[in-house]
């Protein structure tokens, strides 16, 4: 019995590495807020990995397709049951990530016996403004990690998740330097903090290579990949969905750039 809880820790060693391993070639997905609403983009080969799962809140995610649809569906529920429980107006990211989604990421993960959830979330809620905005990351293992869910803390208008930790921050200097002042700017900075953090995903150095070089990079990948692009709409908030897939000509427009 001495070696019980050696053993435990042990396996959730091993669990941990496995999971990070098998995340690793994931491709980054980005979240901007701007003035008009909040931007979601990645890149894939086949899945589509970025859901509208409320009126204002969204979602984003890297991982095994069969795990990101249950965490979907779960939210899906989650947001449906709390909405005719309450109202519509009442459901909140903050309750569904603290007192459903953190929870069981973390009792999967630490229930050996059992599967954990091979995926990373990233959820989108859209508040009023630009600064009221609030996005929220989850890792396999129930790890939270907020723009900002606390009073003093100093509010983040992004938000990404990365296949590893030098693909995220590589991510983040590049949206932590630049500011989205439209769908179009946002849509440019969305897709050099991808291009950074799938270049360091594979990189020893954190720091992303120069404009020039970043761009060429961006532009070798693009055969490869498909870009995905969803805005939470500001201004349709009210009237209809706010959810909508992005204009392909406004993505054509800023992906030229890049070509």
């Amino acid at each position: 019995m001495i070696d019980e809880p050696y053993r435990w820790v042990e396996a959730i060693a091993n669990r941990r590495e496995y999971i990070e391993n098998e995340l690793a070639p994931g491709s980054p997905t980005i979240g901007i807020s701007f003035s008009g609403g909040i931007l979601l983009l990645t890149f894939g080969q086949d899945r589509r990995k970025i859901f509208e799962i409320y009126d204002r809140i969204a979602m984003g995610a890297i991982g095994h397709p069969g795990d990101i649809e249950r965490l979907r569906m779960t939210a899906l529920e989650v947001a449906s049951m709390e909405g005719f429980t309450r109202s519509a107006a009442d459901v909140s990211l903050r309750r569904m990530a603290t007192n459903a989604f953190s929870p069981a990421l973390k009792q999967a993960f630490e229930q050996i016996y059992g599967a954990p959830y091979l995926a990373r979330i990233l959820f989108a809620e859209m508040g009023d403004s630009a600064e009221s905005d609030l996005f929220v990351r989850l890792d396999y293992d129930g790890t939270m990690h907020a723009n900002s869910m606390s009073a003093g803390k100093r509010r983040e208008s992004f938000s990404v998740i990365a296949g590893t930790r030098r693909g995220l921050e590589a991510a983040e200097r590049i949206l932590s330097g630049a500011k989205a002042t439209g769908l179009k700017t946002a849509l440019e900075i969305a897709i050099k903090a991808w291009g950074a953090g799938l270049h360091a995903a594979g990189q020893d150095a954190v720091e992303p290579p120069e404009e020039m070089a970043l761009k060429e990079y961006i532009g070798s990948r693009l055969d490869e990949y498909t870009v995905e692009a969803a805005l939470l709409d500001r201004e349709s908030a009210g009237s209809h969905t706010a959810f909508m897939d992005v204009p392909q000509a406004d993505l054509d427009a800023v992906l030229a750039k890049f070509r």
